[in-house]
């Protein structure tokens, strides 16, 4: 008996319990799976949906489909749902051999746990992978506490090579004095390695994402596992997703004692579920008559953000709670998120014909101004109308009563109104008809901001806004337009550790923030792109602070362009305290118009014209978009000034604040 399992009789007897209370929803999830497109019901619509929307991030020809229709049975969107899923996920078993890519990386930061007394003796083996630099994540049966963690190891590598030898192996004790973190309920232990991050970084990390549609009835799941302390194995089964209850996912695989603290993947490579537990089903004929359980990352994450530790373990936990994360994730580092994947366990066995090990390679560190955007959007606060102080509320523009039905919906919105986009530091609102931001409004904070290097964009599609309502990559091709940002990557890049202001620069590569600008307008260093610089670092500002709202005028004139028309100007609204503790907000206009004149007739000749920046009253800034921004217009030295209508802006000391 493996003595990494001595823990888990009550784990066991909870699982059972569970197993069995689900016995007739399971029995009938299963029923409906073998149904032909039974995928597409075998779960709740809204699970599905999200399912599929996340798909859409890997699959860039699936499309969103309505939880509502799914709902309510309505046969397009049933038909559609179960295509994709069919299509994507109830493959006949051919994959494309970037699955094996992905399966190394995943591999490769999975390791043997060697559980030791104060003594030094062998009492007993689970399974451990590392979640971040340095951090290994493992079960509360496995590393019951800090005094068995500080007596225990975790191996890598300990598995063959395609030559059939076996690797060295590569052996770390644990500290859990710098970090050690568990919970029984949950059966999770997350403890720091006593080792340097470059003595780890050719192992990876496996990063845990909260996000939902990871996994559903029905998906797919894959374990990589030392069973028994045996070698890294993995099983190329049928094995699936029957259940989610709550914190858990039930899953059918082969996992034997010793694969305590495996993760569980989808086809993606993503973490869905820690496993944990294997117990009979009261059937015994039942999936071969056993059911494995695993705790949901999602429910897991949750827990960890919910602790509030001394600031140097704080730090070793951000680095665990996805804030600078991305998907799809490189192969070299795998992605690993937790919620509802369809888990396709992959355990190896001893007598396995296929290992994904592959020795002498190692994955390239991924670059750290890589841009990452972290798919858990839960994680967003978005932007803070007191961030100027409570003295200095400054609430979001409000939208004219023509404007509210035109404005895109936020799929994932729990609280009113249901068309705001929170991101790090900022928020958006959508045009769906336009497909563009109607506003951007961002909080800079110029004491805690980051300057990070400019890597390749790559940008992405807001999942929770349907992807026929955002101008993407289609609109950019093969054409003289960048994709200009509305909220500048570096204003949100601020805040109390360098994970954050990455989140915040990297949630920028949202194509809700972008707008088609004309290359000559958007590289241009114009007096436009130094306003907010100028406001934060030269202007009497108080405390280095500056809100800030822009986006497009979207005129009904605008002209067509490949599905979208064209802003010809664009608006900025600048408001920061000034050192007496008064209010400044002022308002200033650009124009691309000369330049994308004739795109759509003429693409490699069109006027290069002139493009001015202007100061303007605030209330013609509202006139243009039908945003109302209340009292700030009490806050505009141009509104004082009645002889002054428009100031054109040459240098930043022309600006009147």
């Amino acid at each position: 008996m493996d003595v990494s399992e001595t823990g888990l009789g009550g784990q066991l007897a909870a699982t059972a319990a569970r197993v069995a209370e689900r016995t007739p929803q399971r029995s009938a999830q299963i029923a409906v799976l073998r149904q032909p497109g039974g995928m597409a019901r075998a779960d709740e619509p809204d699970r599905v949906a999200t399912r599929i929307d996340r798909l859409s991030r890997f699959h860039p020809d699936v499309r969103p489909v309505s939880p509502a229709a799914i709902a309510v049975g309505d046969p397009a969107a049933i038909a559609a749902a179960g295509a994709i899923l069919e299509r994507i996920i109830q493959t006949d078993d051919l994959l494309g051999v970037g699955y094996l890519d992905g399966g190394v990386a995943a591999a490769r930061a999975v390791g043997r746990v060697n559980i030791r007394d104060e003594r030094g003796r062998l009492a007993g083996y689970g399974t451990g992978f590392l979640v971040a630099a340095g951090l290994l994540l493992t079960n509360h049966h496995v590393l019951p506490d800090a005094r068995v963690a500080r007596f225990s190891s975790v191996e890598f590598d300990y598995q063959d090579g395609p030559d059939g030898r076996a690797l060295p192996l590569q052996g770390f004790r644990l500290d859990p004095g710098r970090l050690f973190l568990a919970d029984k309920n949950l059966d999770f232990a997350l403890v720091a390695v006593a080792a340097t991050p470059s003595a780890l970084a050719r192992f990876g990390f496996n990063r845990l994402l909260g996000a939902e549609g990871k996994a559903i009835v029905g998906d797919f799941v894959t374990i990589v596992q030392h069973p028994g302390g045996e070698k890294k194995q993995i099983a190329i089964r049928e094995n699936r997703i029957v259940d989610l209850v709550d914190e858990f996912v039930h899953y059918e695989t082969d996992t034997e004692p010793g694969s305590s603290g495996s993760p569980v993947f989808n086809d993606q490579w993503e973490v869905v579920a820690l496993h944990h537990a294997a117990v009979p089903t009261p059937n015994s004929d039942e999936l071969g008559g056993m059911i494995n359980e695993g705790v949901r990352v999602s429910r897991l994450l949750a827990h960890l953000r919910g602790l509030r530790l001394p600031p140097a373990q704080q730090a070793l936990l951000d680095a665990v709670l996805g804030e600078d994360t991305g998907m799809p994730t490189p192969p070299s580092q795998p992605a690993a998120t937790g919620d509802r994947s369809h888990v396709v366990t992959i355990t190896v066995p001893a007598n396995s014909q296929l290992r994904i090990e592959s020795a002498g390679h190692e994955p390239a560190p991924a670059a750290p101004e890589a841009i990452r955007i972290d798919p858990d959007y839960t994680t967003r606060d978005g932007y803070d109308p007191d961030f100027l102080g409570d003295s200095h509320r400054v609430p979001l523009p409000v939208l004219s009563t023509d404007l509210v039905p035109l404005a895109a919906i936020n799929r994932a919105a729990t609280t009113d109104p249901g068309y705001l986009l929170p991101y790090h530091h900022f928020t958006i609102v959508q045009h769906r008809q336009r497909r563009l931001a109607i506003y951007t409004a961002v909080n800079i904070d110029g004491a805690t901001s980051a300057r990070i290097r400019r890597d390749p964009d790559r940008w992405i599609l807001d999942p929770r806004v349907p992807a026929d309502q955002q101008a993407g990559e289609e609109v950019y091709a093969d054409n003289p337009l960048d994709r200009g940002h509305l909220v500048r990557r570096l204003d949100p890049a601020w805040g109390r550790t360098p994970a954050v202001a990455k989140a915040g620069n990297d949630d920028t590569f949202h194509f809700t923030n972008c707008t088609p600008q004309h290359k000559d307008f958007n590289q241009n260093q114009t007096t436009w792109a130094g306003l907010e610089d100028y406001i934060l670092e030269h202007a009497d500002n108080r405390d280095l602070k500056v809100t800030v709202f822009t986006g497009p005028v979207l005129a009904a004139d605008d002209q067509p362009y490949r599905g979208i028309q064209l802003p010809r100007q664009f608006w900025k609204i600048v408001v920061m305290v000034k050192t007496d503790g008064a209010l400044s907000a002022t308002g200033y206009l650009l124009s691309q118009e000369t330049l994308i004149r004739g795109l759509e007739l003429e693409p490699e000749a069109f006027s290069y014209g002139a493009y001015k920046t202007y100061q303007v009253p605030i209330p013609h800034i509202e006139a243009l978009t039908r945003l109302s921004f209340g009292t700030l217009t009490d806050a505009d030295p141009l509104t004082r000034l009645e002889a002054t209508r428009t100031n054109e802006i040459t240098d930043p000391r022309q600006l009147i604040l």
